[in-house]
């Protein structure tokens, strides 16, 4: 909450509105320069703190000087009192000593081997039903966080205000914390649900020509906890209200990466952070994903649309949530990638014998022809076990930067001149072994007939510039099959038939 007082400009705190003349009062002067020093001493901490709490939000996020921004992200804590809280689903031989402490062990390793620009934590930070007092969980849960001096920020979960602090007072609290960019809600607009919802801007390397324009964007969202809605059971969802807020920025910042100075194109790149994995979570099995599914998706039972929003959107290339502690799995769907992180807490569920883990994402620059730094080029991210070695699994790239000018031209050239030679030595192929065929009027019509559905298919590619492609349909599949009963296909044609 910002404080009413603008500036520490004494004459702005007294009513300047004209009265009616009374007679003076005489001082001593030095009972009146007393008087003066106790008005302005208690005037001077108010103007600090105004000062303060408008420089921590007004803290810049900026790529670093080798042209990385890295984020490590911290799912499901479940924080409660400490050193009396015992840990879940761990091996008999870490039962002994474990507790809340082993999970602030954990980020601190996590902090000493990334040296990440920012953490941000995605919800169930405390598991609130179990704490004596929810304040003091909060502020030992981002103690590491906040000792490290590393900017961080958080969203809420559904376990966070299960206790005397309501849902809204959880997030006051976490604001209110030493080095965190956390925001209660957009200033600029009168209703949205829930709490925690933001987004910051990361602008490029300090002092390079991008250090002012924002070439990286994070949003932050509250999924919610529980359903409102008595007809409908379980978990809780992004509302029409965040959405909106959601659509109403992304154009705002794709308005500011499109105009000058330095005008980009397109949009620069985006990644949302929230709870509760969104019902699409759903569309992935081991063939499609990389990482663990070892239990259900714990979306809210109604599909609230926001994957089509950001979809339509065009500028979110990642979704990282928590939640469902056993996945940790990152998926494709329509363009963005839907990440778990995995569990990190000890006083949450999990699996014995299964590391506790945290994702890593790492957004780097391109570097330009005159040694400067451009916009980001690519997104990769990998995960660190809780073990040993912290060792890094599942390292993936999300998001490259698609090639442009020069390079697109190349391509095109090389796929048109490799589609011609195809669609020629397969004709040129053809007539030579139509000879072999015994029912040679059959051949010639079968020969006449793919000949034409080559041709056909050549014309089309020439615009297409497709390359291999007109070979692999199944359309002139049939048509080679057929063939091969009237004669028989040496060379190219038994290897490629292979591969169709």
């Amino acid at each position: 909450m910002t404080l009413p007082l603008k500036s520490c400009s004494i004459s702005e705190n007294f009513d300047t509105k004209k009265k009616k003349k009374k007679r003076p009062i005489i001082l001593n002067s030095k009972v009146g320069f007393l008087l003066s020093l106790i008005v302005l001493l208690s005037l001077l901490p108010i103007c600090v703190l105004g000062e303060k709490r408008q420089e921590k939000h007004q803290k810049k996020l900026s790529f670093g000087s080798n042209g990385e921004f890295k984020i490590l992200q911290v799912a499901d804590m479940h924080f409660a009192d400490g050193k009396s809280t015992p840990c879940l689903d761990v091996l008999p031989s870490q039962v002994k000593g474990c507790s809340d402490l082993n999970t602030s062990a954990f980020i601190h390793r996590m902090i000493l081997a990334e040296k990440p620009h920012l953490i941000v934590f995605t919800g169930d930070n405390i598991f609130a039903a179990d704490t004596t007092d929810a304040a003091k969980s909060l502020n030992a849960a981002f103690a590491p966080a906040i000792s490290s001096n590393i900017p961080w920020t958080a969203v809420l979960g559904n376990h966070d205000q299960e206790s005397a602090l309501s849902r809204g007072g959880v997030m006051k609290h976490i604001v209110g914390l030493k080095n965190t960019l956390s925001q209660l809600n957009p200033s600029d607009v009168e209703f949205i649900d829930g709490y925690g919802n933001y987004n910051l801007e990361v602008g490029g390397v300090a002092g390079s020509s991008f250090e002012n324009k924002s070439v990286l964007n994070l949003y932050f969202l509250d999924s919610g906890d529980y359903s409102t809605v008595p007809s409908i059971l379980g978990y809780g969802w992004i509302k029409a209200s965040q959405q909106f807020w959601f659509q109403r920025t992304s154009r705002k910042l794709r308005r500011a990466y499109r105009n000058k100075p330095l005008a980009q194109k397109g949009h620069a790149p985006g990644l949302a952070y929230f709870h509760i994995p969104l019902p699409e979570f759903a569309s992935f099995d081991s063939s499609n994903f990389t990482g663990v599914k070892q239990e259900g998706i714990s979306s809210a039972s109604v599909n609230s649309g926001f994957f089509t929003t950001m979809v339509e959107a065009g500028d979110v290339k990642a979704v990282f949530t928590g939640h469902d502690h056993l996945n940790d799995f990152c998926g494709k769907l329509t363009g963005i990638h839907l990440c778990y992180a995995g569990g990190f807490g000890y006083h949450a569920y999990g699996k014995a014998g299964w590391a506790r883990r945290a994702r890593v994402v790492v957004a780097t620059l391109e570097k330009l022809d005159k040694g400067g730094w451009g916009g980001v080029k690519s997104i990769k991210t990998w995960k660190r076990l809780d073990d040993k070695h912290l060792n890094a699994i599942d390292s993936q790239f999300l998001w490259i930067k698609h090639s442009s000018g020069k390079a697109s031209l190349n391509f095109y050239i090389l796929s048109f001149v490799s589609s011609n030679l195809l669609v020629w030595y397969f004709m040129k192929q053809a007539s030579t072994e139509v000879h072999l065929c015994k029912e040679k009027e059959k051949a010639r019509t079968v020969l006449s007939s793919t000949r034409s559905r080559v041709w056909q298919r050549w014309k089309w590619n020439r615009l297409a510039g497709r390359g291999w492609s007109w070979f692999r349909t199944r359309q002139f599949e049939k048509g080679m099959l057929s063939w091969q009963g009237c004669f028989l296909m040496i060379g190219i044609w038994g290897d490629v038939s292979k591969k169709v």
